[in-house]
This record gives C-alpha cells, sequence and structure tokens, in this order.
C-alpha cells in the first residue's frame, strides 16, 4: 500500500488550495453567507471549467474517472478554506446516480451533471441521516411521491434531486417537477444552504439498481464529509497556533503556557487520526469493498468528533476574540458540528461500526 498521495492526487491538491485561497476570502465568506444561494454563478463556472463536478464519475458517463481517494483530496480543501459551493452536493448526486442507474438513465440524469451544465444534490429517507425517520415522510404511489424532505444540501439551487431511500433504492426528481415545492431552511452553518421540499405527487424515477453498489455510494458521501471535517479542523488547528505564537501576555506567547501548548498538541493528534482513518476509507472505497463500509462509518464517526473536538479547542485558545462575530473561527464551528450531524452522526456510525464488526 502506498501511504502517501501520487504526483496526481498532490497536483489536485495545489490546484484546489491555490484556486480556493483566492476566491473565498473572508470578506467573500461572509457576503455568500448572508447571500440566499450561498455561491455565484461565475464561481460554479469556474469550478466547471477545473472538471471538478465530474471528478468521481466514470469516463464513460462524462466523467474524470478519478476515485474516491481523489474526491476526498479535494474535500478536503474545501473544507481548509471552508468554501460556500454546492460541490459537496451534487458530488453526492453524482455518485448515487452512477451506482444505481442504468445506461440510460445515466445518460439521461448523470452526464448533465458531470458536465456541471446541471447542478444536483441528495435528499436521505432512511436512518442512514440520523433524523430521517423521524422528521421525513414519504409515501410513493404509481411512479409519484408525496411527502416531506428536510435538511437537504443546496436544495432550493439544484436542477436534480436524488433520494434516497430504504433498501438502498434510488429516486430522482426534477426541480421543476410539478407538485415540488421548495423552500429555504435556516441551518446552524450559514455557508451551506439546506431546503425543504415538499412534494404533493411528484413524478419520480426509480434509478434500476440497488445493492453493493448504491452502498458504497453512500459511504463515499459519509467519506467525503469527513474528509471536509478534516479540513476544517486543520485550518482552526493553524489558526490557534498562530495566534498562540502572535498573542502575548506578560511579555511572552501564550503558547509557551503548558495549559495552551498541551490543547494544540492534542488537536494536532485529532487531526492527523481524522485524516488517516478518513484516507484510509477513501482507498478501501477504491481497491478493498469488503472493507469499505466499516473504514467509512469509522471514518465518519471519528472525524466528526475531532471535527468539533478540534474547532471548539481552537475558540478557546483565542480566548474572547474567538467568540466575536468579526473572527472567522465561528464560521469553522459551525462547520464542523454542521458536519457531525450530516449523514449520519458519530454515535449512528459507531453503531454500524459494533454491527459490522458483529459486536
Amino acid at each position: 500500500m502506498n501511504f502517501d498521495l501520487t504526483d496526481d492526487q498532490r497536483a489536485i491538491q495545489r490546484t484546489a488550495r491555490d484556486f480556493l485561497a483566492a476566491r473565498y476570502r473572508s470578506e467573500e465568506l461572509r457576503r455568500l453567507a448572508a447571500d440566499a444561494r450561498g455561491f455565484s454563478d461565475e464561481q460554479w463556472d469556474e469550478i466547471v471549467g477545473l472538471g471538478w463536478p465530474g471528478l468521481a464519475v466514470p469516463e464513460d458517463d462524462g466523467g474524470l474517472g478519478l476515485g474516491i481517494v481523489e474526491l476526498v483530496v479535494l474535500q478536503e480543501e474545501l473544507g481548509y478554506a471552508l468554501a460556500p459551493t454546492p460541490f459537496l452536493s451534487h458530488a453526492g448526486a453524482a455518485l448515487l446516480l452512477a451506482a444505481a442507474g442504468d445506461e440510460a438513465q445515466r445518460e439521461r440524469w448523470l452526464a448533465p451533471l458531470a458536465g456541471g451544465a446541471r447542478r444536483g444534490t441528495f435528499a436521505i429517507h432512511d436512518e442512514a441521516a440520523a433524523w430521517g425517520a423521524e422528521w421525513n415522510a414519504l409515501e410513493a404511489v404509481d411512479g409519484r411521491l408525496s411527502g416531506t424532505l428536510v435538511l437537504v444540501p443546496d436544495g432550493a439551487s439544484a436542477d436534480t434531486i436524488v433520494i434516497a431511500a430504504p433498501g438502498l433504492r434510488c429516486y430522482v426528481v426534477a426541480r421543476d417537477a410539478p407538485g415540488l415545492g421548495v423552500s429555504p431552511m435556516a441551518g446552524l452553518d450559514p455557508t451551506r444552504k439546506l431546503a425543504r421540499l415538499d412534494l404533493d405527487g411528484v413524478e419520480i424515477e426509480q434509478l434500476a439498481r440497488s445493492g453493493a453498489d448504491v452502498q458504497r455510494a453512500r459511504d463515499a458521501i459519509a467519506v467525503a464529509y469527513a474528509a471536509e471535517s478534516v479540513g476544517v479542523a486543520q485550518r482552526a488547528l493553524e489558526l490557534a497556533v498562530a495566534y498562540a505564537k502572535d498573542r502575548h501576555q506578560f511579555g511572552r506567547p501564550i503558547g509557551v503556557n503548558q495549559a495552551v501548548s498541551h490543547r494544540c498538541a492534542q488537536m494536532l493528534l485529532e487531526v492527523e487520526g481524522a485524516r488517516s482513518a478518513t484516507y484510509y476509507a477513501a482507498w478501501a472505497l477504491d481497491h478493498e469493498p469488503q472493507t469499505a463500509g466499516l473504514a467509512a462509518s469509522m471514518a465518519k464517526a471519528y472525524a466528526s468528533d475531532a471535527g468539533w473536538r478540534v474547532t471548539a479547542s481552537a475558540l478557546q485558545v483565542h480566548g474572547g476574540v474567538g467568540f466575536t462575530w468579526e473572527h472567522d473561527l465561528h464560521f469553522f464551528l459551525k462547520r464542523a458540528k454542521a458536519n457531525a450531524h450530516a449523514f449520519g452522526d458519530a454515535r449512528w456510525h459507531r453503531a454500524r461500526v459494533a454491527d459490522l464488526a458483529g459486536i
């Protein structure tokens, strides 16, 4: 096994770091957080120009044909920049369509997503959402769907919505389908927009395949969330260390105090542990499917907890300034907490780990 990134993967990493740093500075982050859509068409067109929408889509379906490791590399950088972009929801929809659609369905629904001509998102309607069974209620009758889906990421701006249902089945709904109502929902993280979908006899298309391929796609989405949390935690760690070096009390940096330095060391430990678990899960999804489900849930559970703990510790290192609206740290704290609950929280994934391990 190669324990380091390849040259191509490092090129993706460098390109993403430079691109995102130039476009999502503090003032732009705040502007987009206050915007109803949360991103601009110009920014999306630039992302399309880089080929990111089709990164993990097979070449036969119009994508780049890369793997989950490459997706994780990119997703970590998006988390590091805290980029307000619908990329993750779009990539999740593409993964589900690639896994569940037959050739005709992939040509109709997936190819436009891979090329970036249309934007996609996904909605969860089962226990994998941790809140799905309690908050969501759907009924399918004769190819039509009625009910409600909540907390759909970027649901108001997506053209294609993939619904992941119990039994590893998937349905596709067009954004302009008659009977579909979309309304924004307030969320903890202002940089990621959420929506409520109200369906009243909306025409749906059930994707042809279910089973192991769909489960792999769902695990890949969970690992993508974990990778984003790793990027968020890495940035929070760097902000805390920089502040601990620059902030002086009694004539010396606060970082020389054990209460601060030990906290920063613990943050580093958690970031590296979450990164290792996430990249192993991504590798398993690409090369070792028999362990991928276990590895994916381990990564999501660990990164969910680590992302929150690291950003909360960074807040403590910053002291009073970290609690102010003017400082960017609160955005990272909110993204980490929101990601911890998205697509299965740590408790749900730990229970799945126990189940898969036969405990």
